[in-house]
């Protein structure tokens, strides 16, 4: 990033100053423009080692982190990203069926979540929000855990330390606070391990994202903060969040930032691995920001098509991450059919298990949640209890009727 320094802008206020009013008002208009130009900052430059149409680049700086990476890791990477998108489109039919309150899709973001997840080593810790389900894939939890607190009946399904990986976080941002505590706690311990939280573009703006950015700086924590920028939080674009590139963010807090493809597993499993390698190292803090898209719903109560149109989602498609991979294994010869189609078995049967499993589940107690507000009961919840208790008994005698 070019910024001019004091000096220079000193001067040339001043010459503007010597030719009157008219040059005072050019020489702040140009500064202003000269200031918005710096504030954008450089190109933004994109690590990628698997292009779109399933190509491998050359990259002298992180080839080395995938050098050892085998024909058979290569079809694991498919496999686990074909996987999950199973399973998550079998939990957004499950939520529409009304077996779920509610999903949160990771429909295109595979390749950041499984490059990432394959990165991490097993004593490694990871703090996911609520939509890092290939994470939890690559960590070992298994999917139908994940589905308990969407469905209600629990809060959260897993023992975090049997795998590392810590519960869903739906309060935005807050994870990445978690995670440099506990970073720092292991510096403190001498361990060699990681820590690694991931979060949103949208919670990359949240005051508590800010703040890990400053303790994990100074107190050099052995953390990775993966953002997963999928162009949309929610509703609002990443340019309404961020005069510059997320990954620019980091240079201002003392630690580096890097901007991978993150529809590109490769590219993000070498990037993720990188990172990693440097928290181990006692580097510090790294912030990657893997560039993706979001092609389904915020979540289940989102409509997308209210605020982004279908050519953008087409663009995005001709990036698809599990696509891509395809193509290059194909190209390759690293994957026959008899591959893909023990997998497209393989799939079918996730889902099967994954819809029986939370058939299984036990029905959420509707009216469970009045009773932990207060401790000693209140007067307007217990209005609102006897309120929903009539509301669920009118279904009730519709269905006599």
């Amino acid at each position: 990033m070019t910024v001019e320094s004091t000096a220079a802008r000193t001067s040339r206020r001043s010459a503007g100053s010597k030719a009157g009013t008219t040059g005072t008002k050019r020489t702040t208009r140009t500064t202003a423009k000269k200031d918005a130009d710096a504030a954008k900052g450089t190109e933004p430059q994109l690590v990628q080692l698997l292009t779109p149409e399933g190509k491998r680049v050359k990259n002298a700086e992180y080839d080395k982190y995938v050098a050892g990476v085998t024909p058979e890791e290569l079809r694991g990477l498919y496999r686990d990203m074909v996987l999950t998108r199973r399973f998550d489109a079998e939990a957004t039919a499950l939520q529409r069926q009304g077996e779920l309150g509610l999903w949160a899709s990771l429909l295109g973001q595979e390749a950041a979540q499984i490059g990432s997840g394959r990165a991490t080593r097993e004593d490694d810790y990871v703090f996911p929000t609520y939509r890092e389900h290939g994470v939890a894939w690559c960590r070992g939890v298994d999917p139908t855990n994940l589905l308990g607190m969407f469905r209600g009946v629990n809060n959260g399904g897993w023992d975090p330390n049997s795998n590392n990986f810590q519960l869903y976080t739906i309060v935005i941002g807050s994870q990445t606070l978690h995670a440099t505590g506990y970073a720092m706690g292991v510096a403190k311990d001498g361990a060699d391990s990681a820590v690694i939280a991931y979060f949103g573009d949208g919670a990359s703006s949240q005051g508590d994202v800010a703040e890990s950015f400053t303790f994990s700086a100074v107190y050099n924590a052995p953390v990775v903060f993966f953002c997963q920028n999928n162009q949309w939080a929610i509703s609002e674009p990443t340019e309404k969040q961020s005069r510059v590139p997320i990954y620019q963010r980091a240079q201002g807090f003392g630690f580096p930032g890097v901007r991978v493809d993150g529809n590109d597993v490769l590219g993000v499993l070498a990037v993720t691995r990188w990172a990693l390698e440097r928290a181990r190292s006692g580097e510090g803090p790294t912030l990657v920001e893997a560039f993706t898209y979001r092609m389904g719903a915020h979540t289940t109560s989102d409509d997308p098509s209210r605020y982004r149109g279908d050519e953008e989602r087409q663009a995005w498609e001709a990036k698809d991450p599990i696509l891509r991979l395809r193509r290059y294994l194909e190209a390759s010869n690293h994957a026959d059919e008899g591959f893909f189609a023990e997998l497209e078995a393989e799939s079918e049967a996730l889902g099967k298990r994954v819809r029986e499993a939370v058939r299984a589940m036990p029905d959420p107690d509707h009216f469970a949640i009045f009773e932990n507000v207060y401790a000693d009961g209140h007067a307007l919840v217990d209005e609102e209890r006897a309120q929903f208790a009539a509301y669920q008994a009118s279904f009730a005698d519709e269905g006599g009727n």
